[in-house]
């Protein structure tokens, strides 16, 4: 029986909208007039989020010399834009938890999500990006909509598994049996959250970069780092194989192919202190 999307984003409440928190950050970003100060109160508000964003800005990811103390030294040293995207990582890694063990290894699957962010931001800086930062926020959240799909219908989720044992690709079996496969939910599950459209269609069209109407190098970003991150076998999303490269994809970059080697030893090298971060 085919699920309706917006069906399952009404059963999840919980994971429909995103913490108030977080909207408040992303106003107190987004406008001229705020600063470090007043976007340090908003966070210092929540003493739970605050101090898992000290723990991140501590760890040897960041790499910072001295301990930062407080809230307003993390946005003045991290930055705005980068600390609100943290702090949406962060948010998402806590709301996604008590899935059972037997459907998903949440370990492997946050290890794939961190090294496809790690990968799509190192591919933004080779090409020079705007605030390539977002790209990491784009890889780490590209497979939510496995995570959606596993919470709310594990039982059509195991018969995805199921009939993928056979062969053929995840996303094309989920489509088989569910009638939209995970990314089709991921963007939607974006949507909802009032991200931005850049954001949107890069994780919708992860797997058809090719098809997204408005941001086909986006798209094209995370979809090679998903790609990349496969192959160097950085965890798992459910997939056993790696999921095909759409030829189409490395051509939007405009990069030359002989920058593969030093991508692949940029995220081999920071991919263990990332997850630390976050886990």
């Amino acid at each position: 029986m085919k699920t309706d999307l917006q069906n399952l984003l009404d059963q999840s409440p919980q994971i429909s909208s995103l913490p108030t928190i977080f909207y408040q950050i992303n106003t107190a970003v987004e406008d001229p007039e705020s600063s470090f100060v007043e976007i340090g109160e908003i966070i210092s508000g929540d003493p739970s989020l605050s101090a898992r964003l000290l723990r991140i800005v501590n760890s040897s990811f960041f790499g910072f010399p001295n301990k930062i103390e407080t809230i307003t030294h993390a946005v003045t040293i991290v930055g705005m834009a980068q600390l609100r995207d943290l702090a949406l990582a962060t948010t998402v890694v806590n709301q996604f938890k008590g899935i059972p063990k037997d459907l998903i290894n949440m370990e492997k699957f946050w290890l794939h999500s961190v090294a496809t962010g790690l990968a799509a931001k190192v591919i933004a800086i080779y090409r020079r990006e705007t605030n390539a930062d977002r790209f990491y926020l784009m890889g780490m959240l590209h497979d939510l909509g496995r995570l959606l799909l596993l919470l709310n219908i594990p039982d059509s989720m195991k018969t995805v598994m199921d009939k993928y044992a056979s062969g053929g690709t995840m996303y094309d079996v989920e489509n088989d049996v569910l009638g939209f496969d995970h990314a089709a939910a991921v963007g939607k599950l974006m949507q909802s959250w009032q991200l931005p459209g850049m954001l949107q269609e890069a994780v919708t069209y992860h797997h058809k970069p090719q098809l997204a109407p408005h941001y086909p190098v986006a798209a094209s970003i995370v979809h090679v780092a998903d790609f990349i991150a496969h192959g160097m076998e950085l965890g798992s999303c459910g997939e056993r194989f790696v999921p095909p490269l759409h030829p189409k994809a490395w051509e939007l970059l405009e990069l030359p192919l002989n920058l593969l080697p030093s991508i692949l030893e940029q995220v081999d090298r920071q991919v263990g202190e990332a997850v630390e971060m976050f886990l």
